[in-house]
């Protein structure tokens, strides 16, 4: 087999079984939604959207570790350094636990804080905070989950990393059923059982230090800062990447609120929730691509890593284009899937919404995919760029101005005009900094 036939072979493993898996992690939110329309209506949507950036960040902390320690990891192991490659994953460990004690301690003592923080209501706190106290409760789950995740894919082993995405997301499903209609439980059932998903997950993941292509372990050893500096810096990307959701949907439930009420920020939750779908393929083609990135550039075979990331931008125009065309002709569709209670009002805001927003599809694949190049390939400060004006700097000055002038027409639109904009941008960062690698090579 000739070598670009191998680095094709091995882009369509990653990325296709990464895709796979992601998309099976965004069924959490997907499977919370649809059973909260269909047992607490449009409120329950509503106190979901207004605590979901708060899974949005606890999420995004568990990436920038695992990510970052996978990145360093990956790099260390292409350069044959495997003390150092065991100590990355030390420290990353270290990290988990500290992140995990502070989300804990969060959902202990300030959890009715932070409902109230967030924007809910006499209508809505109450199942708010429940939602929110139980998602923190879990944070030690979700971060080694996410750590596991992140140092197995790194370690050779996608496959291993994308039936744990699918069994833990099916159990979540599962248990969502169990808890809701026959248990009776309500928005805590929801959220008990989105808790207990990455635990399932853990146990599976675990098997791969059993295994012989196992290459790293815990070492007995304090924590380096210098470690723990570039794992924080290489992992920034993807947590700014996972936390900007999370401010979209603080700053449109802000902005929403103003324009149309509880029944606005309910059209936004479903909006939301296929939202991440499209983020999660996008986020498992740019994780697929990142061992392939970190490895090749460890070993110093740079031409191998520009031929990953035309892969990489070959398949971002292909995938956005199945997925528009799926969700444009499937808008009415797709929304009474959620709108079990036939709310005309909803249904005409979400309809409306989902065709707008979701022209951003391909510049979301763009500058994700271009962060994570520029992450694997120890150049986070671009990376960091991208992900900072597309979480901050440039949303919420567009989102501002569009929505006075248009209002809920100008909220849609927002969030594709913020992407397009941020996408010129990497492309101008992205064009002389691969011309200089090349050269280096």
């Amino acid at each position: 087999m000739t070598k670009a036939k191998s680095i094709k072979r091995n882009f369509i493993r990653y990325v296709s079984q990464n895709i796979l898996g992601q998309m099976a992690y965004s069924c959490y939110t997907v499977a919370d939604t649809f059973f909260i329309a269909a047992s607490l209506g449009a409120n329950g949507l509503a106190a979901l959207n207004l605590a979901f950036p708060a899974f949005c960040l606890l999420n995004g902390i568990g990436l920038m570790v695992g990510m970052g320690g996978g990145v360093r990891y990956a790099i260390a192991k292409g350069r044959k350094e495997m003390t150092k490659a065991n100590n990355v994953f030390t420290d990353a460990f270290y990290m988990a636990l500290l992140f995990a004690a502070l989300f804990v301690a969060a959902g202990l003592f300030f959890s009715e804080e932070l409902a109230v923080a967030l924007g809910s209501d006499e209508a809505v706190f109450a199942m708010t905070h429940t939602y929110l106290k139980v998602l923190l409760l879990f944070a030690p789950a979700f971060l080694l989950n996410n750590l596991l995740h992140c140092f197995i894919r790194n370690d050779g082993n996608p496959t291993l990393s994308m039936l744990a995405m699918i069994i833990g997301s099916v159990t979540n499903i599962v248990l969502d059923y169990i808890f809701i209609f026959p248990l009776h439980m309500g928005i805590f059932g929801v959220i008990l059982a989105t808790g207990l998903a990455p635990v399932v997950s853990i146990a599976i993941l675990v098997l791969h230090f059993f295994q012989k292509k196992n290459c790293f372990e815990l070492q007995l050893a304090l924590p380096r800062p210098q470690r723990i500096t570039e794992i924080f810096s290489s992992g920034i990307p993807p947590f700014v990447t996972e936390l900007s959701s999370g401010i979209v949907m603080f700053l449109f439930n802000f902005i929403i609120l103003g324009l149309a009420g509880n029944i606005g920020v309910a059209a936004f939750s479903i909006i939301t929730v296929i939202s991440l779908v499209v983020v999660a393929i996008f986020t498992g083609l740019s994780q697929g691509a990142q061992p392939l990135f970190s490895l090749s550039y460890g070993q110093g075979r740079i031409s191998e890593v520009k031929s990953v990331l035309q892969y990489a931008m070959l398949t971002v125009l292909l995938l956005s284009a199945g997925i528009y065309s799926t969700i444009y002709f499937g808008a009415e569709q797709l929304v009474g899937i959620f709108n079990g209670e036939g709310n005309i009002v909803l249904q005409q805001l979400a309809v409306n919404g989902i065709k707008l927003y979701f022209l951003a599809t391909p510049f979301i694949g763009f500058n994700i995919v271009m962060a994570t190049y520029f992450t694997s390939t120890e150049g986070p400060r671009p990376a960091q760029i991208i992900t900072i004006l597309r979480g901050l700097i440039v949303l919420v000055p567009v989102s501002y101005t569009l929505a006075n002038f248009f209002q809920m027409t100008g909220v849609w639109c927002a969030y594709p005009a913020t992407e397009a904009i941020v996408a010129a941008i990497g492309s101008g960062l992205l064009l002389p900094i691969t011309k200089n690698k090349l050269k280096k090579n």
